[in-house]
């Protein structure tokens, strides 16, 4: 995405930096008020990071090692 399209950071750094917590809180409540909707299903591997406190920046892990 950063040299396809121009932008200033892929989605799974995007995700580092919001904070996979905060991601997971907003993806499941879409999933609570649309839980048919597929694009709001829950994502197994942001449940198991969340779940392992690997919420990107702020704890220096997620999909990435910030150190």
């Amino acid at each position: 995405m950063k040299l396809g399209a121009g932008y200033p950071m892929g989605p799974f750094e995007l995700l580092d930096y919001v904070g996979l917590d905060t991601s997971k809180f907003i993806i499941d409540g879409w999933h609570q008020m649309e839980p048919e909707n597929p694009l709001f299903a829950p994502s197994e591997l942001l449940n198991k990071l969340v779940a392992e406190n690997k919420l990107g920046k702020k704890t220096g892990e997620g999909f990435y090692k910030y150190r």
